[in-house]
């Protein structure tokens, strides 16, 4: 890859992974506020899978450049930014845009990454582990001594759920294909196959009263099963619409459907709570606070890495330009793990 000049991988349209174009250009320069960042490490996350469908609830109008998250390295510091911060690694969630050999990023939106902490381990741990981290602590606020459901827990944002929520003393059931079972139990958590049989009735085999907090990312039907296994006073969090990824028709529809069962079940009278969890929630009306949050979650995700509660799982890394291989690997469910991309 050419070190001197701009690579980024662009989005032109609803397209097959080898629809991804190339295109290579100038090096950006930071404006006032900004660091310019040579990517180190970014990555595959079910966001891109669903915006190369044209579904991803508020992604932006084709064409543009995918990548939820990154790390890389601060080579060029704009006006009114600390000079010092130029050399330092640092981690960045953005949305779009990080499928880029160089990235430009308000300085206030990044990170730093802990001394001895790799960039693709961070990488691994950006968006998936702000989003568990945030699920488990702020939205429901699970306590020692509790019993959660997490699905897909071996998933992305499920397999570091699982690990923070054990870390919390939370004993954990978590459904996953058979392949995975031996590593969850690894982890302490009871494993369920969502595959074979009725996985209602085997939670509910294994926690009679109910559990405490539910993480649903698959939306659809089951979502009313994982609010039926609540117990009284229980939480469920809603993150996700992956029955619909294929789906044809409107990518607002499923979120939609989904915020009104939302409504409808926290007008009920009976305890129970449910929550539509959206990262990027507040982030217009209150920047800063924001900021802040993000900030402080990334940091404590990253000191339980090198405590070692959570792992970083790297399903594979490859070149940027190899980007249609990696989409087509995280889209296979056959790997267990981030799919890393190396500029």
């Amino acid at each position: 890859m050419n070190a001197e000049g701009l690579v980024e991988i662009v989005l032109p349209g609803k397209v097959e992974p080898e629809g991804l174009r190339i295109r290579r250009g100038d090096v950006p320069v930071a404006g006032p506020g900004q660091v310019l960042l040579r990517t180190e490490a970014t990555g595959v996350s079910f966001a891109e899978q669903q915006m190369r469908r044209g579904r991803y609830y508020d992604q932006p109008p084709f064409p543009f450049v995918p990548g939820y998250d990154l790390v890389g390295t601060v080579l060029a510091t704009g006006e009114g930014v600390e000079p010092g911060l130029a050399g330092t690694r640092v981690a960045a969630l953005v949305k779009v845009g990080g499928w880029a050999s160089h990235v430009l990023v308000d300085a206030a939106d990044v990170v730093p990454v802990p001394d001895g902490v790799g960039a693709a381990e961070a990488e691994a741990l950006v968006v998936n582990g702000l989003t568990a981290w945030q699920m488990l602590h702020r939205t429901a606020r699970v306590r020692a001594g509790g019993t959660v459901l997490v699905h897909g827990a071996n998933g992305g944002v499920g397999s570091v759920l699982v690990q923070l929520a054990r870390a919390a003393g939370t004993e954990v059931i978590g459904t996953a294909s058979v392949r995975h079972h031996d590593t969850l139990r690894a982890w302490g958590v009871v494993p369920v196959d969502y595959r074979t049989g009725d996985v209602a009735a085997r939670v509910r085999a294994l926690a009679p009263g109910g559990v405490d907090a539910v993480f649903d990312h698959v939306g659809g039907r089951g979502i009313v099963d994982s609010w039926r296994l609540l117990a009284p006073g229980g939480t469920l969090v809603s993150y996700g619409t992956a029955s619909t990824r294929d789906d044809e028709g409107s990518k607002q529809w499923p979120v939609f459907k989904l915020l009104g069962r939302v409504w409808l079940w926290n007008a009920l009278p009976n305890g129970r709570r449910a929550h539509f969890f959206n990262l990027w929630a507040g982030r217009s009306l209150a920047r800063n606070r924001f900021r802040a949050r993000l900030r402080a979650d990334l940091t404590e995700v990253f000191a339980a890495l090198r405590r070692g509660d959570v792992t970083a799982r790297i399903g594979a890394r490859l070149p940027l330009t190899d980007v249609a291989e990696a989409l087509r690997l995280a889209e296979s469910g056959t790997t267990a793990g981030k799919i890393v991309l190396i500029p």
